[in-house]
């Protein structure tokens, strides 16, 4: 949930003011992508953890660290983001 939230809120604050969630199930796994039709990103993506005292850019790190899979997909026609987080499932 943290990770979806995350997604959104970039989406909205940096792509156009709208975003577009996708959810669904996929072989044990809950897959979400989330898109906007902003203009893309401006730089690199973080791959390393932001400093503690950095009010901003967590967001794309804290999806890739909290979720099994991350594909970023970006240019000027918006962003897609698809992650996925293996579920277990119970007999109960």
């Amino acid at each position: 949930m943290v990770a979806v939230n995350e997604l959104l809120t970039n989406a909205v604050r940096h792509g156009g003011g709208l975003g577009r969630v996708a959810l669904w199930r996929q072989d044990g796994d809950v897959v979400c992508e989330v898109s906007d039709s902003g203009a893309g990103l401006s730089g690199p993506r973080p791959t390393i953890r932001p400093a503690t005292d950095q009010p901003g850019g967590w967001g794309l790190w804290l999806a890739e660290e909290l979720t099994d899979t991350f594909r970023l997909e970006t240019g000027n026609g918006g962003t897609t983001v698809r992650v996925s987080s293996r579920v277990s499932l119970s007999d109960s």
